[in-house]
């Protein structure tokens, strides 16, 4: 057993490390606060944008703008796919991380596609380039408190890539917030855009608080003007919109994630601290004791 020294010093080194980790835990839920506000609050603009959309691209053909075409491969030739992989630029977060890079890693394996891929977060960007995937682009410097301007080079990018021909897919793989507990890795195709995705999309966002597709609210929208340059720039700004909620839910995932690793951890604390003073005061016991035991041995040996 080790000595009583020994045992106060880890006691110590355990209750400053449980202050950290409590601290920490405090930040990670005042921020994941606002993460989730944020995140709830923009789903409701996703739901009404993507109406909108819907509602005018359902009469369109494909080839009114380049973002609406599918592209097909002649024989088998592979698919140039471009993946935008969301993740965080620290550690200490759970499982978050680990989730949606082991997703990214199995879709790769299933998929007879040429990858590339435009990292968002050090832990991301450090897996693919261990994996040995192209990374085209990495971006490390977004905030927690993350804004449309910071969004608005990574769409950008990607709309670009798209529109040049130079992929025919693009895809996210972002991790969707559903509760403090529950995170769930996912990815998501942006780039064409389909009617049926975007239907989708409204059938999830649109849903009422007992669970069931709220009724049809489609309007059949009078439109003036230049049809093409007015659904360009519609498939546009749904595809920015689309991305900027893919990066709110993954910031409100990663909060999340952050402050329930860190409670577990002050919590995990603070059970080695019971053990460990129950260790000390055993040891303790047991030193005095040993000192009762010689001391009743030496009045033995003098009487």
């Amino acid at each position: 057993m080790a000595g009583t020294k020994e045992i106060k010093r880890r006691i110590k080194s355990v209750k400053n490390t449980k202050k950290i980790t409590k601290a920490m835990e405090l930040v990670a839920a005042s921020k994941m606060k606002r993460a989730v506000s944020s995140t709830l609050a923009s789903r409701l603009y996703a739901g009404y944008s993507s109406e909108i959309l819907s509602s005018i691209a359902k009469n369109i053909e494909e080839n009114y703008h380049p973002l609406f075409t599918e592209r097909e491969k002649k024989g088998e030739e592979k698919k140039n796919v471009l993946l935008v992989l969301i993740t965080s630029n620290r550690g200490l977060c759970g499982a978050y991380n680990a989730q949606v890079i082991k997703k990214t890693i199995a879709f790769l394996k299933s998929q007879n596609i040429n990858l590339e891929v435009v990292s968002v977060g050090k832990k991301g960007d450090v897996a693919m380039r261990r994996l040995g995937i192209n990374v085209i682009a990495s971006f490390t410097d977004l905030s927690d408190k993350i804004s449309l301007s910071e969004i608005l080079p990574i769409s950008k990018l990607t709309i670009d890539e798209y529109t040049l021909l130079h992929y025919d897919k693009i895809l996210v793989a972002y991790t969707d917030f559903v509760s403090a507990l529950t995170q769930r890795p996912n990815i998501k195709q942006i780039l064409p855009v389909s009617k049926m995705k975007v239907q989708e999309l409204i059938d999830n966002l649109e849903k009422d608080k007992s669970g069931e597709k709220a009724e049809d609210k489609k309007v059949n929208y009078l439109i003036e003007g230049d049809m093409e340059t007015l659904i360009g720039s519609l498939a546009e700004k749904i595809t920015r919109m689309q991305i900027y909620q893919m990066f709110l839910e993954s910031n409100a995932s990663e909060q999340s994630s952050r402050m329930i690793a860190m409670k577990n951890a002050s919590d995990a604390s603070g059970e080695m601290i019971d053990d460990l003073t129950l260790m000390f005061n055993k040891a303790r016991q047991s030193n005095i004791t040993r000192e009762i035991s010689e001391i009743s041995a030496g009045m033995a040996s003098v009487s």
